[in-house]
């Protein structure tokens, strides 16, 4: 009996030493208690290149990181042009976004309305009745710029190309596309259909990023349609040419001059260009090879994949646990001037301690990257295991079925 005695003593004793001091304070008094939990700081973007380190022949240019979304140079990126083809991102962008939510799929097969076969053009020539599938129609939109598939893909999604029109519009306003506006699927509208490079980098960045599938169709160099009968060449020749390139879409009227955005991809740091107004062809792509090429040889990706990794352990007050690990929330990426990776200084800054109740998701901590002694990046750490406050009454549970688990030993 002694001996049970002795162990009931030492078992009080040392859960009373064992948990966290401030658990037994907090059950009588939960003020006065300083968060010492530091707020994210924003993510310090690279700087814009304000001037333009060389003569771009076109009337609107801009160089985006498609990784971070950071603008690296631009030149009257927010006047407002007509797009020609350049608009059909946009409907590709949808077309893609309708397959992913299962509204429609690669395999679905689409009869060609009199409205569709009716558009001028860059066309593949389809004809009323004729039958193909999304894949077919989406590889003749993103290799040929076909007019006459673009709305046949429109009225497959929407039912009518207008509704889809509608889509378009609301698709661009949920991006901050503010100086957008489209009243076709195709891009043959001048009058009243536009946007900006900076509006036309936004969309083709949400297209790249989110939905890749569509590289597979826009690196076609050379295909098919129509059963072999019908040459499929793409616009964009810097495709197979230009090293990394993986789209995106070209674009020309009158009104619109010879437009394209490229994006390419090299080492992991992901580019878009967009050229708008240039006088000719040949231009469009040397003027597009000379913004690639200067971001490819100035600017480099630093990536942080480590999401879901252990980055260490906090403290919890007032909870069952004195500790839970902590984790990188998500995966980012920082754009740097070549030369400056060496420079970068990794800083894991995990609070003094959180407050139970914790839950899984809650931010304790961040990892910060410092360039220069200014934070260029942020990740928050947050907690991978929930735990309970404590009571009395949940602490003497505990007690019980630590003292019956050493009982039975």
């Amino acid at each position: 009996m002694r001996k049970k005695v002795l162990i009931w003593v030492l078992l009080c004793a040392l859960l009373v030493v064992s948990v966290n001091p401030c658990v037994v304070l907090a059950v009588e008094d939960e003020t006065g208690v300083k968060d010492e939990n530091k707020q994210p700081a924003e993510n310090v973007k690279a700087p814009v290149v304000e001037n333009v380190p060389f003569e771009i022949k076109a009337r609107s240019a801009l160089l985006m990181c498609a990784n971070t979304g950071d603008i690296i140079f631009e030149m009257n990126s927010d006047e407002k042009r007509p797009i020609a083809s350049i608009t059909k991102i946009m409907t590709m962008l949808l077309v893609m976004e309708a397959i992913a939510q299962n509204k429609i799929s690669l395999n679905d097969v689409v009869v060609v309305s009199e409205n569709a076969a009716g558009m001028g053009g860059s066309q593949v020539y389809l004809a009323p009745g004729e039958e193909f599938t999304v894949h077919e129609l989406l590889k003749a939109v993103a290799v040929h710029s076909a007019n006459d598939a673009s709305v046949a893909l429109a009225e497959h999604v929407a039912g009518s190309e207008g509704v889809f029109v509608s889509l378009m519009n609301e698709k661009a306003r949920e991006l901050g596309m503010t100086n957008t506006y489209f009243l076709d699927c195709s891009g043959l509208t001048d009058e009243g259909h536009y946007s900006t490079a900076r509006d036309i980098a936004i969309m083709a960045r949400e297209l790249i990023t989110k939905y890749p599938l569509i590289i597979e169709y826009t690196t076609i160099k050379h295909d098919t349609f129509r059963n072999g009968t019908f040459d499929l060449d793409n616009t964009n020749h810097l495709i197979g040419k230009y090293r990394g390139m993986t789209g995106l879409k070209t674009g020309f009227t009158n009104a619109a001059g010879y437009c394209l955005t490229a994006t390419a991809s090299r080492d992991g740091l992901d580019l878009i260009s967009v050229i708008l107004g240039a006088e000719n062809m040949n231009l469009r792509f040397s003027e597009t090879t000379k913004i690639l090429d200067y971001g490819f040889s100035n600017y480099e990706i630093l990536k942080i994949e480590r999401k879901d990794a252990i980055a260490g352990n906090v403290n919890v007050k007032k909870g069952l646990k004195l500790s839970v690990p902590v984790a990188y929330r998500e995966n980012s990426s920082v754009l740097l001037k070549r030369g400056q990776r060496d420079k970068v200084q990794e800083e894991i800054r995990i609070s003094e301690y959180v407050n139970a109740p914790v839950s899984v998701g809650d931010k304790a901590g961040e990892m910060v990257l410092l360039l220069d002694n200014k934070e260029i990046l942020n990740i928050p750490l947050v907690v991978t295991e929930d735990v309970e406050k404590a009571t009395w009454l949940k602490m003497f549970v505990k007690l019980i079925i630590c003292w019956f688990s050493l009982m039975r030993r």
